[in-house]
């Protein structure tokens, strides 16, 4: 199966959907770590939420949702750029709950924000309310108070694989708001049938006919998503700077090299006392 996002538009109406199928990339993701069932389907279902919000991106940049609290599952990123390069990460305890869809007794107390980050302009941010039991109630939250955009979302994450299904109500342009909430109204309840098994399970083809046979929706390209990272050695040199002076000339005298591990593919940067020596030299 490719990864793919497949945008599909109902003629004669302002509601536009998404339906993303991903596999590949989440065994790179998870494939170096050894993350717990819980948090497989949490990073797989946070992967395929991303996607399918930079769908909305109208310009080059990314998108990621991070999630940070005090409970088991202290720290949860996700990443997509517009051009379909995805990756996550986790941080967790040992000990956690087994149902995903008690977000709030994994995350505990904490805050989940989404960062759009255009190439060019200014980065902007939105605070996502964890008022519901799973990821999808929670970003259906978002649009519905910052983006004030009807917006559904069904994810769907197991066995090394996950699906999204995503509609929107755009404002009014193509027709009139009556027609708009009818039709709306008719599209979320056929959308809300589909069990979490045939979205997985079925392909993209498949699950837009047994939903939508009766209005059949316009389907542009779809778009390929692959895992890709963005780290590099310049990054992780400007992560060493960060540290300060001081504690580059500890690391210098204590160890005389370093070695830094992206915490999303695991590649790995070393640095040994020449380049150390320099860093700090450019520092003084």
């Amino acid at each position: 199966m490719q990864d793919q996002k497949q945008r599909f538009l109902f003629p004669d109406s302002d509601i536009r959907g998404e339906l993303i199928r991903l596999e590949s990339s989440l065994a790179s993701i998870t494939g170096n770590r050894d993350y717990p069932l819980v948090v497989q389907s949490l990073i797989s279902e946070a992967v395929v939420a991303v996607a399918l919000l930079a769908s909305t991106l109208k310009f080059k940049g990314r998108l990621a949702l991070q999630a940070q609290g005090k409970g088991p599952l202290s720290l949860l990123m996700a990443e997509c750029s517009d051009d379909g390069k995805v990756r996550a990460l986790a941080r967790h305890a040992e000990s956690l709950p087994t149902d995903r869809t008690n977000l709030p007794a994994l995350l505990g107390e904490g805050t989940m924000v989404i960062t759009i980050s255009p190439e060019q302009g200014r980065q902007y941010q939105g605070i996502v309310p964890l008022e519901g039991p799973d990821l999808a109630t929670c970003l259906e939250g978002y649009f519905r108070q910052s983006e004030q955009l009807p917006t559904r979302l069904w994810l769907a994450a197991g066995n090394g694989r996950a699906a999204g299904l995503m509609l929107q109500r755009l404002p009014n342009q193509v027709a009139e708001a009556d027609h708009n909430a009818v039709t709306w109204e008719h599209l979320e309840t056929l959308a809300s049938t589909l069990s979490g098994e045939e979205l997985l399970d079925l392909d993209t083809a498949t699950v837009l006919h047994r939903l939508f046979h009766d209005t059949p929706p316009q389907l542009p390209p779809a778009q390929p998503l692959a895992f890709g990272c963005t780290c590099s050695r310049e990054r992780t040199q400007r992560a060493l700077v960060s540290l300060g002076k001081e504690e580059l000339q500890a690391i210098l005298d204590e160890q005389g090299e370093a070695t830094l591990t992206c915490d999303f593919c695991g590649h790995q940067e070393h640095f040994d006392a020449v380049d150390l020596a320099e860093l700090i030299h450019k520092e003084t």
